[in-house]
């Protein structure tokens, strides 16, 4: 299944690095959720970064930002705490938060295909409702156009 524009973000509750995570504790704030597939690669890290570096004016443009992968709890707090991150991940070890946004999909690297994680962002609104999508992301300058994109909400 796909997110479409306008239609309410999929309700979660997950186990985050810093204890239990619910989309119901993020309504009346603007929120980034980053899908991410997995703790500590080189794209992933440079992400995050660039979330973090940023983080400031997402606060005060009333948004926040949860990072998501499959990764465990555990692997979640180191990455957390080795990179600095000031925002939460969230693990959804069993995917269903992935598969409920569409972001699980069949990949292929040198020739061969699996399941993984489609580097994917949603912005969601006060209201829980989904304003815009960026799929297949790439790193570079992704934090400022979501950035952008929150501001002008």
């Amino acid at each position: 299944m796909s997110i479409a524009l306008g239609q309410p973000a999929p309700a979660f509750s997950l186990p985050g690095d810093d204890g239990p995570v619910s989309l119901d504790q993020y309504l009346g704030r603007r929120l980034v959720l980053y899908f991410y597939p997995k703790d500590d690669t080189s794209g992933c890290t440079s992400e995050a970064k660039a979330f973090r570096d940023l983080y400031p004016q997402f606060v005060a443009a009333n948004g926040d930002i949860l990072g998501v992968s499959r990764d465990g709890v555990a692997s979640h707090v180191k990455f957390r705490a080795k990179h600095a991150l000031p925002f939460r991940l969230v693990s959804d070890a069993e995917g269903t938060l992935c598969e409920a946004c569409g972001v699980w999909k069949q990949k292929s690297m040198y020739g061969r295909t699996y399941m993984g994680i489609e580097r994917t962002t949603l912005l969601i609104d006060e209201a829980g409702l989904v304003r815009q999508v960026w799929a297949k992301v790439k790193v570079g300058g992704h934090a400022e156009a979501v950035l952008e994109a929150l501001k002008a909400l």
